[in-house]
């Protein structure tokens, strides 16, 4: 008899090239199944609840995968963080399901932090976790424009061109932009989200907090739902899936 077992995982996404099992590199996903195998002698599939991009950080992605040994879900996690032990990723809940839980499908929000460190200076204590923008952002321009964004909308002009989603059209949540000392948080709250949705979010924000764009400006990208009507992409290494919710 089978046993599903819910993860909340913490990681570094520098080392990986994504989430998803990839051939061009290690993932996110292969160090978990790897984990997995050398501590049970299974090879489950751990899906996770959402692909977040090479260089892309999570303080609690989650994930699921079926397991035939009988294990308690304290053990596990102490087994599978010694076989983590070559990676950035930690596990910090292991939990025991039903089989109708699925990581990806069950899930009814998500939100991600965007870390803009916006100061002359180029970090030492976090590079690679901050997008840093030596040119002075104004913040509060930045937060009363991101609210073009929030609701329904078709955000074609804020998606990849790779994305596989069936619709482009969302529910923003949340877009919320504040700033603490040299740090600027922008926060980004939905059911789900298109493939580099958030990061085109902040790449067109970064325009406004420089002077350079409006929120009517952003307004008219939003309406213009083609992805060369916004803003670069921002880069992933400031971006963090901060926490996966479910009813």
């Amino acid at each position: 008899m089978t046993q599903r077992f819910k993860i909340t995982v913490e990681y570094d996404g520098g080392p990986f090239v994504g989430w998803q099992r990839q051939p061009n590199g290690p993932s996110v996903q292969q160090a978990l199944e790897e984990a997995v195998t050398a501590l049970s002698g299974e090879e489950p599939f751990v899906q996770g609840a959402g692909r977040t991009d090479s260089g892309v950080h999570a303080l609690a992605q989650v994930a699921h995968f079926d397991l035939e040994k009988e294990i308690a879900s304290d053990a596990l996690q102490g087994a599978l963080n010694h076989h983590l032990k070559a990676w950035p990723v930690s596990v910090v809940l292991v939990e025991a399901v039903s089989e109708e839980f699925h990581a990806r499908f069950s899930a009814t929000g998500r939100a991600y932090l965007y870390r803009i460190l916006n100061r002359r200076a180029q970090p030492a204590l976090d590079e690679g976790r901050v997008w840093w923008v030596p040119i002075k952002l104004d913040a509060e321009r930045m937060q009363e424009a991101a609210q073009v964004l929030v609701g329904h909308h078709d955000f074609s002009s804020f998606r990849a061109a790779e994305c596989q989603a069936n619709s482009p059209v969302k529910t923003l949540d949340r877009l919320d932009v504040t700033r603490q000392g040299d740090e600027i948080a922008v926060i980004a709250e939905a059911r789900s989200f298109l493939h580099h949705q958030v990061r085109n979010m902040v790449g067109s924000l970064k325009l406004v907090g420089q002077g350079r764009w409006s929120a009517a400006r952003l307004k008219k990208a939003l309406e213009a739902r083609d992805r060369t009507a916004a803003g670069p992409t921002a880069p992933a290494e400031g971006l963090y899936l901060t926490r996966v919710t479910y009813d």
